[in-house]
């Protein structure tokens, strides 16, 4: 599968190769496929759209064929017919001399199920999806681009972030200062995240408040003493609404540089990716 879509993305096709449980609501399905060579991203938080089939398909209905008109006949497709499309964010891309190229993505499990998280549930080695993503290192589905001088990276995500805020804090340097605050809704989906930076990690789980969304994401920022820092960067990814508030703290009431401030709603309280689309 070689179409080209909007330069620097297009299509790959490929196939699961094992999946692995990380907790009660994450699962990472890893992907094989001939033309992952032509993969290319050289960022923390790279953006990806999945096409998974419906069940009873032997794999996605996209119509690749048709280049840069793709979107217009995907959209023309029956509904129980056209593939289900959904972002997620790469957690790793590996390519080891002698080895076949893979990626991992990971899933949110949650219920009621989606489509996409009843997929990951069932994943299982040969199982066919089609891959919107990069063919150019540096593109624009790239958000994590901390300023030169950053000597301090503040990073607050979700369950939905969690694969890049764990990509990111791989790259970050030895003894780069980072504070860190991750939601997820179990005990059991926190993780040993390794770096060499200077990272506080302060992990907020949900399953003792029985709540959803992030209710405590801006009471816990509200209440932390950040430490001193000139030049400070902050990451912000997860619910939309809430990225948004914090996004307000971290300008309005912390009076950091909004120019130093990337923030990604990846989802919206009671809303489908369908919804959100159709909204924008």
């Amino acid at each position: 599968m070689t179409a080209a879509v909007a330069a620097p993305f297009r299509f790959f096709s490929l196939r699961a190769v094992r999946t692995r449980r990380l907790g009660p609501s994450l699962v990472r399905v890893t992907f094989g496929g001939d033309d992952l060579h032509a993969f290319q991203s050289d960022g923390c938080d790279q953006s990806l759209s999945l096409f998974l089939p419906h069940p009873g398909q032997r794999e996605p209905a996209v119509p690749c064929e048709l280049g840069e008109s793709w979107w217009q006949g995907w959209r023309e497709l029956p509904d129980g017919v056209r593939a289900v499309m959904r972002s997620y964010t790469l957690r790793a891309l590996r390519r080891e001399p002698g080895e076949p190229d893979e990626i991992d993505i990971d899933f949110v499990l949650h219920t009621p199920a989606g489509p996409a998280s009843a997929w990951a549930a069932r994943a299982a080695a040969g199982d066919r999806v089609v891959l919107l993503g990069p063919a150019i290192a540096d593109n624009r589905a790239i958000r994590f681009r901390p300023p030169e001088d950053t000597d301090l990276t503040l990073i607050w995500g979700d369950e939905t972030a969690l694969p890049a805020v764990s990509a990111i804090l791989e790259s970050l340097p030895a003894g780069a200062r980072a504070r860190v605050w991750l939601e997820v809704p179990d005990s059991g989906d926190v993780q040993d995240l390794p770096t060499g930076a200077d990272a506080e990690i302060t992990w907020l789980v949900r399953d003792a408040s029985g709540a959803e969304g992030s209710p405590m994401a801006l009471g816990a920022l509200r209440g932390a003493q950040l430490p001193p820092a000139e030049h400070p960067y902050v990451w912000i990814a997860g619910e939309s609404g809430c990225v948004k508030a914090l996004r307000r703290h971290f300008v309005g009431e912390r009076g950091i540089d909004r120019r130093r401030v990337t923030f990604v709603g990846y989802w919206r309280r009671g809303m489908s990716e369908e919804e959100l689309r159709a909204a924008e």
